[in-house]
């Protein structure tokens, strides 16, 4: 309802006549003063400002009578108040088709708007030239009066509109815990009146209502947040149920009437009995409740891709037999997933506990039977407490993930962006969250964002599968669904860096599953992009390459890999790099590499590196010393006196050695001793020679 972003239109003596400038103006103010069926809400502002469009009308006509030329700085302040004329009937025609409802949530903005617009009058009327304008001295005053209004009008915000808004959050709240909870009632007398006071007065009133509602909902999803449109799909329920409580209670109340005198019965003992009475409840279902196929009360709705809801049995069969469109529709289904509609089947238990009418499953034969399923309810009903709080979470996160798998798989690229994001911040904490996006079935839709030209989305898509694969099973999941070789050209050329990074991360995770390090290590692509990353990207970028290429040369297979796209240079490099601040994972994975002969052949052409071993030893990391003492070993082992001699050259290694013997790890210990009494053999055979 953002009227106010719309741009103006130039008018000015250059583009338009004088005339028929005048006509547009006249024009254009007689359509707001003409306007019908003006809307329940904003009652005041919407009726002031056409009285203040009327006046300036009046100008504007015996303007146009003189016929006269009109000075040249009129031009600019006509021009401004047509822009701002032109937005006020924007505006006001936007309270007349939007949601009563949603126009009520959100009238402090809504007043706001017009308050805007009469500053932006009050500013064109600034530098209007009245004195040397051909008019009446009663249109002068009334337009000097007017000038002056707008000079002291402020923010006005209808008191009795906001007990209405405070009056229907409390509907929504109740609405909620009823949804929740599967119990409890609304004052539908409350209702009708809260209704009626904004227009809602007929069934018809109501269907209109739940029209521009959903369409708000759809403007909404691809900008207004998770919040919002959760906001406006409760209004939607409510305004369905009371829709159907209100309207088709009342017709069966009416024409049943004689009914009940003839049983002698009340209304809800009837309601246990199935006989004549129970088929004419029956015949009572609101046609929401209604599946489109079966034409039956819904047991199990389902949402299908077109957004359409049927019972589960019904849809199933129809899917079943061979047909891929929804029936509804014609539309061709681009996925076959049944997600649950949560908020329908709520309403449907809602309707058919308050109406008697059993469901799947229950059919109490008696009036002792409901009893007696009561008061066993009702004995462990306090025994379950503890968990609805959890059981309550988990269900909004099932509902949430459906909801946004469903907008992956339908909607447009800034909606796709949007629940891509919603879903990388709903997988960022929680394992039960992680489990539950996987089996809404959210992994494969992400896995085809992947190649998504728009930056946002690739970055989500591929954060979300980052923080998904955290759980183990998602990990074999993400892999099933041909994830690695998107992943892999996002970490080769993504469209952002946090992409690459986070495709990096996503690499590091799933390789930790050892079946993974050999289906990663096979793709030709994988490690060479790993070494790239560690060559261009940030610090961060740096770190997530050097832990994914830490775990893939934990397997044997990868290790040649890692030495042929030029890993062994880069990382003794990277020792050097204080900015980078990866040392001790870049050690690691030089240790690693010693494992095959080509990787200790390339990590000992480096001149460099046992220097900067010998200076780790004294002041690295515990960590950084036992894979800086590993390296020298190693070394020391496969290069024999040469490696020993310059360790033996350099005054800083025994001292260090010693001192590691002393307080370093276990493991540093034992291969530092070992290193000690290697150099030790080289030092008296080299003294026998």
């Amino acid at each position: 309802m953002d009227v106010a972003l719309i741009p103006p239109i130039l008018v000015s003596s250059g583009f338009l006549p004088t005339g028929s400038f005048l006509e547009s103006l006249i024009h254009i103010c007689n359509e707001i003063c003409s306007m019908e069926k003006l809307p329940f809400l904003q009652v005041r502002n919407i009726s002031t400002m056409i009285r203040r469009i009327k006046l300036l009308s009046s100008l504007f006509e015996e303007i146009q009578e003189t016929n006269g030329p009109l000075p040249p700085s009129s031009i600019l302040c006509l021009t401004e108040l047509f822009s701002v004329i032109r937005r006020i009937k924007f505006l006001i025609q936007e309270c007349k088709d939007c949601s009563f409802l949603w126009g009520l949530m959100q009238m402090e903005l809504v007043s706001d708007q017009f308050y805007v617009l009469v500053k932006e009058l009050r500013r064109a009327l600034d530098i209007l030239p009245v004195s040397l304008l051909n008019i009446t001295a009663d249109i002068r005053e009334q337009i000097e009066l007017l000038h002056r209004q707008a000079k002291r009008a402020e923010l006005f915000i209808d008191l009795k509109e906001l007990k209405r808004r405070e009056e229907l959050l409390v509907l929504m709240g109740s609405n909620n815990e009823r949804n929740k909870k599967n119990k409890g009632f609304l004052d539908l007398g409350k209702v009708k009146d809260i209704f009626s006071s904004i227009g809602l007065r007929s069934s018809r009133d109501y269907e209109e209502e739940i029209s521009k509602l959903e369409a708000e909902a759809q403007k909404q999803a691809g900008s207004g947040g998770l919040i919002v449109v959760c906001n406006i799909n409760n209004l939607i329920s409510l305004v369905s149920y009371c829709k159907s409580m209100v309207f088709v209670y009342d017709d069966f109340k009416t024409t049943n009437k004689e009914d009940f005198k003839l049983l002698g019965s009340t209304p809800s003992n009837r309601y246990y009995d199935h006989s004549s009475s129970s088929q004419s409840i029956i015949a009572n279902i609101p046609d929401e409740f209604r599946c489109p196929i079966s034409l039956d009360l819904m047991r199990d709705p389902v949402i299908v891709a077109s957004g359409h809801t049927y019972d589960r049995n019904s849809i199933a069969q129809w899917i079943n037999s061979g047909h891929q469109t929804c029936p509804k529709s014609g539309q061709k289904l681009i996925h076959m997933a049944l997600i649950p509609n949560y908020a329908l089947k709520s309403l449907l238990h809602q309707w058919c506990e308050e109406n008697n009418v059993p469901e799947v499953g229950s059919s109490p034969s008696s009036s002792s039977d409901l009893e007696r399923s009561r008061s066993k309810r009702d004995s462990y009903e306090n025994a379950v407490d503890h968990i609805s709080v959890v059981k309550a979470a988990v269900d909004a996160v099932k509902l949430t993930a459906e909801f946004l798998v469903g907008k992956l798989a339908t909607g447009s690229p800034d909606i796709q962006r949007q629940a891509a994001y919603e879903l990388r911040l709903l997988a960022k904490t929680g394992m039960d969250n992680r489990r539950i996006i996987a089996e809404a079935g959210a992994i494969p839709f992400l896995v085809t964002l992947l190649r998504s030209h728009d930056p946002r989305i690739q970055e989500n898509a591929v954060t979300a599968l980052l923080n998904l694969s955290i759980f183990n099973n998602n990990k074999i999941l993400i892999m099933a669904a041909g994830a690695i070789d998107n992943i892999i050209d996002v970490l080769e050329s993504g469209n952002t860096m946090e992409a690459r990074e986070n495709a990096a991360a996503a690499i590091f995770s799933l390789s930790i599953i050892d079946d993974c390090k050999v289906t990663i290590g096979k793709r030709p692509r994988a490690i060479p992009a790993l070494v790239g990353l560690l060559k261009e990207g940030t610090p961060a970028g740096k770190k997530d390459a050097a832990i994914a290429l830490f775990n893939l040369a934990v397997c044997n297979a990868n290790k040649v890999s890692l030495v042929v796209a030029g890993a062994v240079p880069l990382l003794i490099d990277l020792l050097m790099d204080d900015k980078a601040g990866i040392t001790d994972d870049a050690l690691a994975v030089l240790a690693q590499l010693l494992g095959c002969s080509e990787g200790l052949e390339e990590i000992g052409k480096s001149r460099v590196l046992v220097p900067i071993l010998i200076d780790l030893l004294r002041f690295g990391s515990p960590k950084g010393k036992e894979n800086s003492i590993t390296l020298l070993l190693g070394l020391c082992k496969d290069g024999g006196e040469e490696v020993a001699r310059r360790l033996l050259m350099n005054p800083r290694s025994i001292p260090s050695l010693q001192s590691l013997v002393a307080d370093g790890s276990l493991k540093a210990r034992r291969k530092a001793d070992a290193l000690l009494r290697l150099l030790n053999r080289c030092c008296f055979q080299s003294q026998n020679q």
